[in-house]
């Protein structure tokens, strides 16, 4: 770390290169943390977790029985050894809680003071935090899977709603109603994700196999129809596009918002091309998916490169979303995983699974092996200009610490 020092104050290598390299090591040594867990309050399996983006302090949980629950994740004990505590619930007997299952939730994205949950009850509620009652409440037609509200939306409060109906509702927060229905599906919609590069550009995944980018702002049709073959079918009857063989019940972006990562069960990832809406044709290999619910996965912030986690059975496996290559499995969990969700300041992982359990992945700093491992594979495929790169790279993460007090 000194001789990293040393080399930012001589303009070898660019001051923003220590994050980055300290990103990657615990983006790639994540495990099960040994002095740190949420305290254990679900009587049901949980399905869905959000981390607040202004202070990435709470942790917000839906449970299958319909409750809410809100973890205090800092630690201010000075002790290591730290329990995130319940500091908020709504509990499922509550007049005002969801009636089943609630499958989404996501904190407003400019505060914390708000947070929006949906489920099989048909409804999507606006909650208040101070008083942990609901604001609004929309009631739709079909059971909804997912919503999605855009971080970096400025001119307009859109929350996208997949359901089991086979069209995309636009909520507007701020007049109160549905502003447009999307409709290019012909089955259940499962999935939606808004770009955090384009703010008007939404992703939506559905039943009848397909990925669709739409533009808001002209929604009469489509955008684009993501096509696994890039238009290259193998037979008459695959002149429709498809982007799986099977339902897509998970979509997320790169944080740049170039890729777009997509989840089937057809047990295959694919990563897209958001402006091409090219299949980059990664082979992540077969990653059993039989969940005909929407699952949330995660990709790494910050980290070179970058890391996807998704949860699978009841595994969560780690790949390189350029490469495909797989990198590790965290096994904690006794039942499936339903959610994953990476934390953007802290660079460590929360999973959630119908075993009940809400568990942290984080890196332990006293190893570094799988990072090691990568550099010195890496180390022996690259040019030599590269290779001093990944050099760079290795002394940040060695302990050059010295006493000038040894004889």
């Amino acid at each position: 770390m000194i001789q990293f020092l040393e080399n930012v104050r001589a303009g070898i290598v660019e001051p923003h290169a220590l994050i980055r390299a300290e990103s990657t090591k615990r983006s790639y040594n994540l495990q099960l943390c040994k002095h740190r867990d949420i305290e254990s309050v679900h009587t049901a399996g949980v399905n869905a977790l959000d981390v607040d983006t202004m202070e990435g302090k709470y942790l917000l949980s839906g449970s299958a029985d319909g409750s809410l629950h809100i973890h205090d994740l800092q630690n201010f004990t000075g002790s290591p050894h730290f329990t995130s505590k319940l500091i908020c619930k709504v509990d499922r007997n509550l007049r005002t809680a969801h009636r089943y299952s609630v499958e989404c939730v996501q904190w407003y994205p400019f505060d914390s003071g708000l947070f929006i949950t949906s489920g099989m009850d048909k409804q999507l509620k606006i909650w208040d935090t101070n008083c942990m009652k609901p604001a609004d409440t929309f009631s739709f037609e079909g059971r909804v899977f997912q919503h999605h509200m855009s971080r970096i939306a400025t001119r307009n409060c859109l929350v996208a709603v997949a359901s089991s109906v086979n069209h995309i509702l636009l909520v507007d927060l701020k007049s109160g109603s549905c502003t447009h229905e999307l409709r290019g599906h012909s089955s259940s919609t499962l999935t939606c994700r808004w770009s955090p590069r384009e703010e008007y550009l939404l992703a939506t995944g559905s039943c009848d196999n397909k990925v669709l980018l739409w533009d808001v702002r002209a929604a009469k049709c489509c955008l684009k129809s993501l096509d696994q073959h890039n238009g290259k079918g193998r037979s008459v009857s695959e002149a429709t596009n498809t982007a799986h063989d099977g339902y897509v019940n998970g979509l997320c972006f790169t944080h740049d918002g170039l890729f777009l990562l997509s989840y089937g069960t057809d047990h295959r990832l694919r990563l897209w091309s958001t402006y091409s809406g090219h299949n980059e044709m990664v082979n992540y290999g077969k990653i059993p998916n039989d969940t005909k619910k929407c699952m949330q996965f995660d990709i790494t912030v910050s980290s070179d490169p970058k890391l996807v986690y998704v949860p699978s059975e009841g595994n969560i496996f780690m790949y390189e979303i350029q490469s495909g290559v797989k990198v590790n499995t965290l096994l904690g969990h006794y039942n499936c995983v339903n959610s994953c969700i990476y934390h953007p300041f802290y660079h460590e992982l929360y999973s959630a699974g119908n075993d009940r359990n809400v568990l942290i992945w984080t890196a332990d700093h006293c190893q570094g092996a799988v990072y090691e491992e990568h550099l010195k594979s890496q180390n022996q495929k690259k040019e030599p200009f590269e290779r001093r790169t990944l050099l760079v790279r290795r002394n940040v993460m060695a302990d050059t610490w010295s006493s000038d007090e040894e004889g």
